[in-house]
């Protein structure tokens, strides 16, 4: 893990990585939790790309190239269950 190498706190990985300290201590809690289990989850680099303003989407791309993407004006609420849900399959 990226943040454990680092050798810096939570909170100052987070400012430097514009990561909110809330969502790497989740994800630091939940990769501590599984050290010891298979290898069943694992961490994937994220690649950003400038788009327009007007083609504003989110995609997320999932194992065997199954694809999530919102557009612009999502519900949140919808996506924060989608969310929860992919996460415990």
């Amino acid at each position: 893990m990226k943040y454990e190498a680092s050798g810096i706190s939570q909170r100052e990985f987070s400012k430097q990585n514009g990561v909110p300290s809330k969502t790497l201590a989740r994800y630091v809690t939940r990769h501590r939790h599984n050290a010891g289990e298979p290898e069943q989850r694992r961490w994937v680099a994220v690649e950003l790309e400038r788009q327009s303003e007007r083609d504003c989407r989110l995609t997320v791309v999932l194992s065997e190239g199954r694809r999530v993407e919102v557009q612009r004006g999502f519900d949140a609420t919808t996506f924060r269950q989608l969310v929860s849900a992919l996460e415990g399959l």
